[in-house]
């Protein structure tokens, strides 16, 4: 048995902290836990508690700062995406019209193994994937 209980945050990066914060607590209802301002040697943050004792810690650099191309799988480096858990099939479609009435990037809703996956991107462009068990 492991001796982690899953995942406590994923820390991701920003050019616009304020848009990326609008963005997951209009379409999942994320709440702000805590900010902090810019200082020396540490950039602007925000935490956002995305439920289920998981938090996304996003971190606001420049953009130029920012290594990758999040658009292209094997070029988003060592982390590729990040999968957000709903409770039911319900759940992930009324996540899935949220997301589209934001106008977010939104694929369909598939079955992958014994889960069903909803792939969308954020403003930031970011491919991300909401998932429940199909069980």
């Amino acid at each position: 048995m492991p001796t982690t209980a899953g995942f406590n945050h994923v820390a991701t990066l920003t050019a616009d902290l304020d848009n990326i914060v609008k963005f997951y607590s209009d379409a999942f209802e994320a709440v702000v836990t805590f900010e902090m301002a810019a200082r020396e040697g540490h950039p602007r943050m925000a935490i956002l508690d995305l439920g289920g004792g998981a938090a996304l810690n996003v971190f606001e650099v420049p953009a130029e700062e920012i290594i990758g191309e999040r658009r292209r799988i094997g070029g988003r480096g060592p982390i590729d995406h990040f999968g957000l858990a709903v409770d039911s099939l319900a759940t992930l479609e009324a996540t899935r019209d949220r997301l589209r009435e934001l106008g977010a990037d939104i694929g369909e809703i598939q079955r992958l193994g014994d889960e069903w996956s909803l792939f969308f991107r954020d403003p930031d462009g970011m491919e991300l994937e909401v998932c429940c068990h199909a069980g």
